[in-house]
């Protein structure tokens, strides 16, 4: 705990049998109160070495997708009670050593959510980032904080950490089940008025470090824009979107 917060960390897998021990053994469980994992139907052994290791594990018996299988992370912190919920992909691309700071932005109220950012660190480039997909993320970024008139550093990270309050407040049933569903989170954020901080991050991109195709990444950088776009609409009135209602469906503890 941290100023009497439960924290969870719980880690979106698919195929993740090659990095999760990795992973696993660089959560600082002394502050760590849950760990869970959710397996979104792997092929591989993700799910036995996960029992081996004690982590309490969730099974989707048919493949529901990246936001899909974040619905569920967080559906099932906020049912065995978390404060402060941190999402870290089990591919051992982020570091886990960030947990307790990125928690501690939160449990202290400075902020609502925040992001581990791979722009803020010295060189996400020299951490293995591809360069279309530095690109792809410097131009989506800057597209978005002109449209949404932010200020953040990067919009694509996958290193997360929500409130309780956060969780429980976005509809996000209403968001895809897609990649996408990062990015709505954030923009869904921001219109509900959240306060969303940063942390430098460095970042690894290694042979068994997950990634999505160029193709899956076009289709990515096409559902930013979208977002971006119904954003601008209904924060100017102009039209209101399922994602941007207070009366859109949350998540539903089961």
């Amino acid at each position: 705990m941290l100023n009497s917060k439960k924290i969870a960390v719980v880690l979106p897998a698919y195929n993740a049998a090659k990095t999760l021990q990795k992973t696993y053994a660089e959560i600082p469980r002394g502050i760590i109160d849950l760990v869970i994992l959710v397996d979104d139907n792997s092929s591989d052994d993700t799910v036995k070495l996960a029992n081996s290791l004690g982590i309490h594990t969730l099974v989707h018996e048919r493949n529901r997708g990246y936001g899909g299988n974040q619905k569920t992370c967080y559906r099932e912190a906020l049912r065995l009670g978390a404060d402060i919920i941190v999402m870290v992909h089990p591919d051992y691309q982020y570091t886990p050593g960030l947990v307790v700071a990125l928690s501690g932005m939160l449990a202290y109220g400075t902020y609502d959510a925040a992001l581990g950012s791979r722009i803020l660190a010295q060189s996400a480039v020299r951490g293995g980032m591809p360069m279309y997909k530095y690109l792809f993320n410097r131009f989506l970024t800057l597209f978005q904080n002109i449209v949404m008139g932010q200020k953040l550093s990067e919009y694509h990270t996958g290193y997360r950490v929500f409130s309780r309050q956060v969780l429980e407040t976005l509809p996000l049933e209403e968001n895809s089940d897609d990649f996408v569903f990062d990015n709505e989170m954030i923009a869904q954020m921001m219109f509900f008025g959240f306060r969303v901080g940063e942390l430098s991050c460095p970042t690894r991109y290694e042979a068994d470090s997950s990634s999505i195709s160029f193709s899956r990444s076009v289709r990515y950088g096409y559902g930013v824009l979208l977002v971006s776009l119904k954003y601008f609409l209904a924060r100017r009135g102009f039209r209101t979107f399922p994602i941007f209602r207070k009366t859109g469906k949350g998540l539903r503890l089961e």
